[in-house]
């Protein structure tokens, strides 16, 4: 693969929260990996075949959706949308996690076909590629009959994830907890729905049973769509370590009280973003982008701030070898400035604006797949190949 030097970065984001900004203005990638951060005049006699410009725009890592309702390809039954996957690209998402492959025509919900549909999602999606995005597929969703060894074979054939607990026939946590306990021995990451429900046979669920069933993740803890109440939710922010996810298809006013939350509790660490899409709510290519305004223009968490949550937060805990600008960590990176026309005048201060700001670039494993962003307004700078 090429070996690449972006140089003139106006402002290179980390995907850490701690730090979330680098002293830095120059990458140099080799081999779709991230081989050094620095300053361009340390860098610039580095052999690089191609240069990236970035015109003193914004760097940041590839944003990750970490809700996703995926099933097989790049078509959604749900929405009957094709080509949504790619979409998100264009809207600097460069990584995509299954919460469940939920909405398959006539899913299987018997031991074998549970199973079985894990399996083929997990391994279909590690060969798919969709507009060059990572799609971390096959999230097994409980059902009832499920054994300890089913764990253990689907953790063998590469499934990684237990989609939404409560979508299928486990709902409560006598019945969850066990099955948690053997994903976790298993190596596997747990996600659990909370909230009111949200398709038909899917179950309201309180904070108390999300802690009586010790997942990793409590989803959408904003609504996937109906939000649990702001006491629900200041039990999980500060009476558990769960990490929180925020989503695009939820309740704007549950997202601002949850932050609100966060910040009292010092735990903004602890929260990450999806789109909880496709669903009634539709297809939303722009989903991560526009939550991420939402944080930084009606809560006191700053911009940087909240594109780590949609970043490094969630690399973290998924255990994933992007989401952050570091040595030896893929190089999954997009290019935004403030979009024409914004009060902005940079990313930055665009998303503190609430203005979704223009993609000019997203690379993925080094590669460039967007060079214009075909669904951002168009950025003020924008990132050229010399």
């Amino acid at each position: 693969m090429p070996r690449i030097l972006i140089k003139n970065i106006g402002t290179l984001i980390s995907g850490d929260i701690a730090n979330p900004v680098l002293d830095a203005n120059a990458l140099f990638v080799r081999d779709g990996l991230i081989e050094k951060v620095g300053r361009e005049s340390d860098l610039s006699s580095l052999p690089a075949d191609t240069v990236v410009d970035a015109a003193g725009s914004t760097i940041t890592p590839g944003l990750i959706d970490s809700h996703c309702h995926v099933v097989f390809g790049d078509y959604t039954p749900r929405q009957k949308q094709t080509d949504f996957l790619e979409s998100e690209v264009h809207g600097g998402v460069t990584t995509i996690i299954s919460a469940g492959e939920v909405h398959l025509p006539g899913r299987p919900k018997d031991r074998a076909g549970t199973k079985a549909l894990a399996i083929l999602a997990a391994k279909a999606f590690s060969n798919f590629r969709p507009g060059g995005a990572k799609v971390i597929g096959g999230a097994v969703i409980l059902e009832k009959g499920l054994l300890e060894e089913d764990f253990e074979e689907m953790a063998r054939e590469g499934v990684r994830l237990v989609g939404e607990i409560g979508l299928g026939s486990v709902k409560f946590p006598e019945d969850a907890a066990p099955m948690v306990r053997w994903a976790r021995k298993n190596g596997m990451t747990v996600l659990m729905h909370t909230g009111g429900t949200s398709i038909p046979g899917s179950s309201t669920v309180t904070a108390d049973q999300v802690m009586a069933t010790d997942p990793h993740i409590a989803c959408h803890i904003n609504g996937g769509p109906t939000a649990m109440s702001v006491e629900e939710i200041r039990k999980l922010v500060h009476k558990t370590a769960y990490t929180l996810e925020l989503v695009h298809c939820g309740n704007p006013k549950a997202l601002v009280d949850a932050l609100n939350e966060g910040l009292t509790g010092n735990v903004l660490d602890r929260f990450i973003i999806g789109n909880d899409a496709p669903s009634g709510t539709g297809v939303v290519p722009l989903g991560i982008l526009r939550v991420i305004c939402m944080a930084a223009s009606l809560t006191s968490v700053t911009p940087e701030q909240a594109l780590c949550m949609a970043t490094g937060n969630t690399a973290r805990v998924f255990g994933l070898n992007t989401g952050f600008v570091r040595e030896g960590l893929a190089a999954d990176l997009v290019c935004m400035d403030a979009p024409m026309g914004s009060v902005g005048t940079d990313a930055l201060s665009a998303i503190a604006a609430g203005d979704v700001p223009g993609v000019s670039m997203v690379m993925i494993d080094g590669k460039i797949h967007v060079k214009v962003s075909r669904n951002t307004p168009p950025a003020t700078r924008k990132a050229k190949v010399e």
